[in-house]
Protein backbone atom coordinates (compact mmCIF):
# COMPACT_ATOMS: atom_id res chain seq x y z
CA UNK A 1 0.00 0.00 0.00
CA UNK A 2 1.42 3.32 -1.03
CA UNK A 3 0.95 6.37 1.69
CA UNK A 4 -0.15 9.67 0.91
CA UNK A 5 3.02 11.07 1.64
CA UNK A 6 5.20 8.87 -0.54
CA UNK A 7 3.17 9.95 -3.49
CA UNK A 8 4.06 13.18 -2.63
CA UNK A 9 0.57 14.32 -1.22
CA UNK A 10 0.36 15.85 2.21
CA UNK A 11 -2.88 17.00 3.89
CA UNK A 12 -2.67 20.71 4.88
CA UNK A 13 -5.74 22.72 6.56
CA UNK A 14 -7.50 19.67 5.60
CA UNK A 15 -6.47 19.98 1.97
CA UNK A 16 -4.93 17.62 -0.02
CA UNK A 17 -1.76 19.55 -1.90
CA UNK A 18 1.06 17.51 -3.43
CA UNK A 19 4.77 18.18 -3.88
CA UNK A 20 4.58 18.11 -7.62
CA UNK A 21 4.74 21.60 -9.36
CA UNK A 22 2.02 23.00 -10.84
CA UNK A 23 1.93 23.73 -14.58
CA UNK A 24 1.16 26.91 -16.05
CA UNK A 25 -2.40 27.60 -16.91
CA UNK A 26 -2.12 28.18 -20.54
CA UNK A 27 -3.17 31.55 -22.20
CA UNK A 28 -6.17 30.72 -24.37
CA UNK A 29 -5.49 29.69 -28.00
CA UNK A 30 -7.98 30.61 -31.29
CA UNK A 31 -8.65 27.23 -32.85
CA UNK A 32 -7.36 26.88 -36.41
CA UNK A 33 -9.31 27.06 -39.85
CA UNK A 34 -9.21 23.40 -39.86
CA UNK A 35 -10.78 23.07 -36.34
CA UNK A 36 -13.74 25.62 -38.00
CA UNK A 37 -15.96 23.09 -39.88
CA UNK A 38 -15.59 20.62 -36.43
CA UNK A 39 -17.00 23.49 -34.11
CA UNK A 40 -19.91 23.81 -36.45
CA UNK A 41 -20.93 20.38 -36.49
CA UNK A 42 -20.25 20.40 -32.53
CA UNK A 43 -22.84 23.44 -32.86
CA UNK A 44 -25.68 21.40 -35.08
CA UNK A 45 -25.54 18.10 -32.63
CA UNK A 46 -26.51 20.81 -29.76
CA UNK A 47 -29.31 22.11 -32.03
CA UNK A 48 -29.91 18.72 -32.17
CA UNK A 49 -29.99 17.99 -28.36
CA UNK A 50 -32.03 21.17 -27.99
CA UNK A 51 -34.76 19.65 -30.47
CA UNK A 52 -34.93 16.21 -28.53
CA UNK A 53 -35.78 18.18 -25.63
CA UNK A 54 -32.11 18.30 -23.59
CA UNK A 55 -29.58 21.24 -23.01
CA UNK A 56 -28.55 22.55 -26.25
CA UNK A 57 -24.41 21.42 -25.83
CA UNK A 58 -22.85 18.84 -28.29
CA UNK A 59 -19.62 17.16 -28.77
CA UNK A 60 -17.81 15.81 -31.88
CA UNK A 61 -14.51 12.93 -31.45
CA UNK A 62 -12.02 12.89 -34.39
CA UNK A 63 -8.77 10.94 -35.24
CA UNK A 64 -5.48 12.75 -35.54
CA UNK A 65 -6.45 12.70 -39.49
CA UNK A 66 -9.86 14.88 -38.52
CA UNK A 67 -12.09 12.04 -39.46
CA UNK A 68 -15.06 11.96 -37.22
CA UNK A 69 -15.77 9.17 -34.94
CA UNK A 70 -18.03 9.81 -32.92
CA UNK A 71 -20.54 12.57 -31.62
CA UNK A 72 -22.75 12.86 -28.55
CA UNK A 73 -25.51 15.14 -27.34
CA UNK A 74 -26.70 16.22 -23.67
CA UNK A 75 -28.61 13.87 -22.45
CA UNK A 76 -29.61 15.69 -18.90
CA UNK A 77 -33.26 16.32 -19.34
CA UNK A 78 -34.64 12.97 -21.12
CA UNK A 79 -32.27 10.61 -18.83
CA UNK A 80 -32.64 12.74 -15.69
CA UNK A 81 -28.56 12.33 -15.31
CA UNK A 82 -27.27 15.13 -14.27
CA UNK A 83 -23.64 13.44 -15.26
CA UNK A 84 -25.25 13.50 -19.38
CA UNK A 85 -23.37 16.27 -20.46
CA UNK A 86 -22.58 15.57 -24.58
CA UNK A 87 -18.23 15.55 -23.51
CA UNK A 88 -18.88 13.01 -20.61
CA UNK A 89 -21.22 11.17 -22.88
CA UNK A 90 -18.40 10.96 -25.82
CA UNK A 91 -16.33 10.31 -23.43
CA UNK A 92 -18.09 6.64 -22.72
CA UNK A 93 -18.29 6.33 -25.96
CA UNK A 94 -14.90 6.87 -26.55
CA UNK A 95 -13.11 5.03 -23.77
CA UNK A 96 -14.99 1.88 -24.69
CA UNK A 97 -14.49 1.92 -28.37
CA UNK A 98 -10.84 3.45 -28.39
CA UNK A 99 -7.23 2.50 -26.56
CA UNK A 100 -5.59 5.52 -24.53
CA UNK A 101 -2.61 5.53 -27.15
CA UNK A 102 -5.76 6.26 -30.06
CA UNK A 103 -7.54 8.71 -27.93
CA UNK A 104 -3.92 10.67 -26.99
CA UNK A 105 -4.32 11.73 -30.69
CA UNK A 106 -7.80 12.79 -31.12
CA UNK A 107 -9.44 15.90 -30.52
CA UNK A 108 -12.90 16.86 -28.92
CA UNK A 109 -14.71 19.46 -30.50
CA UNK A 110 -17.40 21.00 -28.53
CA UNK A 111 -20.35 23.85 -29.16
CA UNK A 112 -19.13 25.24 -25.39
CA UNK A 113 -16.17 25.42 -22.77
CA UNK A 114 -15.55 21.63 -20.92
CA UNK A 115 -17.04 22.56 -17.40
CA UNK A 116 -15.10 21.29 -14.61
CA UNK A 117 -16.85 16.98 -14.73
CA UNK A 118 -16.34 16.97 -18.56
CA UNK A 119 -12.89 17.97 -18.77
CA UNK A 120 -11.98 15.67 -15.85
CA UNK A 121 -13.85 13.10 -17.83
CA UNK A 122 -12.08 14.12 -21.19
CA UNK A 123 -8.36 13.99 -19.08
CA UNK A 124 -9.21 10.68 -17.19
CA UNK A 125 -9.80 9.44 -20.74
CA UNK A 126 -6.24 10.44 -22.00
CA UNK A 127 -7.92 12.73 -24.97
CA UNK A 128 -4.82 14.66 -25.88
CA UNK A 129 -6.48 17.93 -27.41
CA UNK A 130 -9.73 20.01 -26.79
CA UNK A 131 -11.27 22.70 -28.62
CA UNK A 132 -14.25 24.67 -27.76
CA UNK A 133 -16.55 27.03 -29.57
CA UNK A 134 -18.37 29.32 -26.73
CA UNK A 135 -16.36 30.16 -23.26
CA UNK A 136 -17.86 28.76 -19.73
CA UNK A 137 -17.86 32.67 -19.12
CA UNK A 138 -20.06 33.59 -22.14
CA UNK A 139 -21.87 30.50 -21.46
CA UNK A 140 -22.72 32.16 -17.70
CA UNK A 141 -23.76 35.59 -19.00
CA UNK A 142 -25.71 33.76 -21.10
CA UNK A 143 -27.41 31.10 -18.56
CA UNK A 144 -27.12 33.46 -15.53
CA UNK A 145 -28.27 32.10 -12.43
CA UNK A 146 -30.59 29.39 -13.90
CA UNK A 147 -30.59 26.26 -12.02
CA UNK A 148 -30.69 23.93 -15.10
CA UNK A 149 -27.09 25.08 -15.40
CA UNK A 150 -25.09 25.95 -12.58
CA UNK A 151 -21.75 27.17 -14.00
CA UNK A 152 -18.52 26.74 -11.79
CA UNK A 153 -16.81 29.48 -13.28
CA UNK A 154 -13.65 27.25 -13.74
CA UNK A 155 -11.72 27.21 -17.14
CA UNK A 156 -11.27 23.76 -18.20
CA UNK A 157 -7.39 24.89 -18.73
CA UNK A 158 -7.34 24.96 -14.88
CA UNK A 159 -8.57 21.81 -14.39
CA UNK A 160 -6.03 20.16 -17.01
CA UNK A 161 -3.10 22.12 -16.04
CA UNK A 162 -3.61 20.50 -12.63
CA UNK A 163 -3.15 17.10 -14.21
CA UNK A 164 0.21 15.03 -14.84
CA UNK A 165 -0.58 14.49 -18.51
CA UNK A 166 -0.40 17.48 -21.12
CA UNK A 167 -4.35 18.52 -22.79
CA UNK A 168 -4.01 20.63 -25.17
CA UNK A 169 -7.02 23.14 -25.76
CA UNK A 170 -7.69 25.80 -27.97
CA UNK A 171 -10.71 27.98 -28.01
CA UNK A 172 -13.10 29.89 -27.44
CA UNK A 173 -13.89 30.30 -31.24
CA UNK A 174 -14.39 34.29 -31.71
CA UNK A 175 -15.46 33.84 -35.37
CA UNK A 176 -18.01 31.52 -34.32
CA UNK A 177 -19.28 33.02 -31.32
CA UNK A 178 -22.74 34.27 -33.14
CA UNK A 179 -23.20 30.15 -34.98
CA UNK A 180 -22.25 29.36 -30.57
CA UNK A 181 -24.49 31.54 -28.77
CA UNK A 182 -27.33 30.92 -30.93
CA UNK A 183 -28.16 27.33 -30.06
CA UNK A 184 -28.88 29.04 -26.92
CA UNK A 185 -31.20 31.47 -27.77
CA UNK A 186 -34.71 31.26 -25.78
CA UNK A 187 -33.60 28.39 -24.23
CA UNK A 188 -32.67 29.44 -20.76
CA UNK A 189 -35.56 31.89 -20.28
Amino acid sequence: MVSLANAGVRVQNGRMTSDSPARAVPAPAEPGPRDLDRLLDSIRVAARSRSHGNHPFGAVLTDAAGTVLLEAENTVVTTGDATGHAETNLVRLASRDYTPAELDSCTLYTSCEPCAMCAGAIYWAGIGRVVYALAEAELYAITGANPENPTMRLPCREVFAAGQRPTVVSGPAEVLAAEARAVHDGFWV
